[in-house]
């Protein structure tokens, strides 16, 4: 159909497809010899997709940056082009409402400021803000290096082989989910879920469980395992749900990737998902003469600092799982 047909059709303006055009989100729309454009199916189901994109929240430079990504899949069907592009958007969504909330709090604590002193506290305002940037550019430079999306097909058959990456696999799975002691119809998070091998085993102790992983190659893994399980695109530094909607939250051989200042705001998210009673089970291996060879240490400081009991635990050599449980339940 020509651009006035497929406007009418859409119930858009013609300005808006020409628009969508010139900012590169419809590449190669064809032309006849007279020059009018000529949209095909693939162009109108494109356009739909903008528009449904655009009305969630999401930039044009967002979009087109997603769309690009998008054309180096082949063989996905339009449900699953829609799933990865609203997942997307979901993702980045929720790392703008932590950063409009962590800006909140950081105006609060300055008016705090400014009421208590007599002289203009502006040492005590550039050290917030200093802070704030900080937690601000972890979330933003959060990437994947590790190319999890390359590795997901392999994965489940990787990580019974490579024993110096996933030493003792299926019984460190299996004791981590026993530590947690999951009741029916708790709810849980997967943090980095990979292809679901914890979240699983919880699955079918009776817990209603959820999972995020940064890699969308890894989630399609999960599904076709585990279609009973909510499965969302994120990172640990930035939780795509809502504060309080966990009964528990595990995570094996995931807490690894951070970097030691990243671990804090790992951490903090963790518990702003939790239910006041929540419990935390986190599995990992004790790499040697590495950044993160104070792991074990740092998350134990952290959780007891913040008013958790500990039990630790080493399900095979090599592994620790700290299981930590509220001292006081907050209201």
């Amino acid at each position: 159909m020509k651009i006035n047909e497929l406007a009418r059709k859409l119930g858009i303006s013609t300005r808006t497809i020409r628009f969508y055009e010139q900012n590169g989100l419809l590449p190669g729309v064809i032309r006849e010899n007279n020059r009018y454009r000529v949209f095909n199916d693939e162009d109108v189901w494109r356009l739909q997709t903008i528009i449904a994109l655009r009305e969630a929240g999401m930039t044009v430079k967002d979009i087109r940056e997603v769309l690009e990504s998008e054309s180096a899949h082949h063989a996905v069907t339009d449900r699953e082009r829609l799933r990865y592009y609203l997942e997307l958007q979901q993702a980045l969504l929720a790392g703008q409402w932590l950063e409009m909330r962590r800006m909140a709090e950081t105006t609060s604590q300055m008016l705090e400021l400014l009421q208590k002193e007599q002289e203009l506290p502006l040492q005590e305002f550039f050290e917030l803000a200093q802070q704030a940037r900080q937690l601000r550019e972890l979330r933003h430079n959060w990437r994947d290096h590790w190319n999890f999306d390359q590795r997901a097909e392999e994965h489940d058959r990787h990580v019974h082989t490579d024993h110096t990456a996933y030493p003792g696999y299926d019984e460190v799975l299996t004791h981590t989910a026993a530590s947690v002691r999951a009741a029916q119809g708790e709810r849980g998070l997967d943090l980095g879920t990979g292809t679901g091998n914890l979240a699983g085993r919880l699955l079918a102790q009776g817990a209603n469980m959820a999972g995020i992983d940064q890699s969308r190659e890894m989630l399609k893994q999960c599904r076709s395992k585990f279609p009973a399980m909510d499965v969302r695109m994120g990172n640990l530094l930035s939780i795509p749900y809502d504060d309080r909607s966990f009964d528990f939250v595990v995570s094996s051989f995931a807490f690894r990737y951070l970097a030691e200042q990243e671990l804090p705001l790992a951490l903090a998210e963790l518990q702003r998902v939790l239910k006041p009673h929540g419990r935390i089970c986190i599995t990992d291996t004790i790499p040697e003469n590495t950044e993160n060879s104070t792991l074990a240490r740092l998350l134990q400081d952290w959780l007891e600092q913040h008013d958790y009991m500990l039990q630790r635990t080493s399900p095979y050599t090599g592994v620790f799982t700290l299981l930590a449980v509220p001292i006081r339940v907050s209201s």
